[in-house]
């Protein structure tokens, strides 16, 4: 088998199968060489895959389907479905039991500004309770970090962010207070790469399907603290106790998929969202956007 050239957007500690396949040397045992670069952003990712600089990427369906909603003849393609619910989370100073998603509007709110599909999801969840996304007291602009800390100085009131910021503003006093993963599917991260490379490395990438599927079923069952200890060496500014804090809240909110098999109601889910948010002006369908075949295949062997 020919090495493969993978592409991580950025570093996310939702992103844990990943670095748990590599660590644990399950693609290794598959008889593969992967080498992991980091590209800076899911558009960089996206471009390295067109030009040929990487043969796979990680990041959000979302990709494809706003490339090929803009250009059909757009050869990119999603498979093998890890991260199938929301990751992001709404941070507030203190504990707020009570709060729901109507209470939005009457707080001082920071959205998330490094990635878009938090932000579409989150809207779509307020149209579907009635809620106008355009009445809300929104900062934009402002990265995550910064929204916390926001929040803890009382400059915001809630903001929107995923882990560790979560764990790590909980460690002084914050609280989250809504958990996007409890809407149920969300098409959040999936492997993806051109029609064409798909076809030459069909050998390659199914066995990195088999390597996910494992790498699946081990963080499934493994406790956190295994969990943290095991993907330490990618996150070094994290102390261990907050990622395996934020590791246990997405392992119990069933984060990560149970296998590599793309679920629907997941795809229909973020098209939904993206299509209220005028991002998609059409309809692309789960058949072009998603490869399944190549899945099945590989669970085959």
């Amino acid at each position: 088998m020919h090495p493969i050239t993978l592409n991580e957007p950025f570093r996310a500690v939702f992103y844990a199968p990943f670095y748990v396949a590599e660590a644990r040397g399950m693609f290794a045992a598959q008889g593969l060489e992967v080498v992991r670069a980091t590209a800076g952003d899911p558009t960089k990712a996206a471009e390295n895959l067109l030009s040929g600089a990487a043969d796979i990427a990680w990041s959000g369906p979302m990709r494809p389907m706003m490339l090929r909603d803009r250009d059909p003849s757009c050869p990119l393609r999603s498979f093998c479905a890890v991260v199938m619910k929301d990751p992001f989370l709404l941070v507030g100073r203190g504990p707020n039991p009570g709060f729901t998603l109507a209470d939005l509007p009457s707080l001082r709110f920071g959205s998330v500004s490094e990635v878009p599909t938090p932000w579409w999801c989150l809207q779509d969840d307020l149209r579907q309770a009635g809620i106008d996304p355009d009445a809300l007291n929104r900062t934009t602009g402002r990265s995550m970090a910064d929204n916390v800390a926001a929040v803890l100085s009382g400059d915001l009131d809630v903001a929107q962010a995923f882990e560790p910021h979560a764990a790590l503003a909980e460690a002084k006093g914050a609280a989250v207070w809504h958990r996007a993963a409890d809407r149920g599917p969300s098409a959040y991260t999936a492997f993806y790469a051109t029609e064409a490379r798909i076809a030459e490395r069909r050998i390659e990438f199914e066995a990195m399907i088999r390597a996910m599927a494992h790498a699946l079923a081990w963080i499934a069952e493994a406790p956190p603290e295994e969990i943290a200890a095991t993907i330490a060496p990618m996150f070094r500014d994290v102390p261990r106790d907050a990622l395996a804090t934020a590791l246990a809240r997405y392992q119990a909110l069933h984060l990560w998929s149970p296998t590599p098999h793309f679920p629907r109601e997941a795809f229909e889910q973020l098209r939904r969202a993206m299509t209220t948010a005028g991002i998609l002006k059409g309809a692309p369908t789960f058949e072009a956007c998603v490869d399944e075949d190549i899945v099945t295949h590989a669970l085959r062997g």
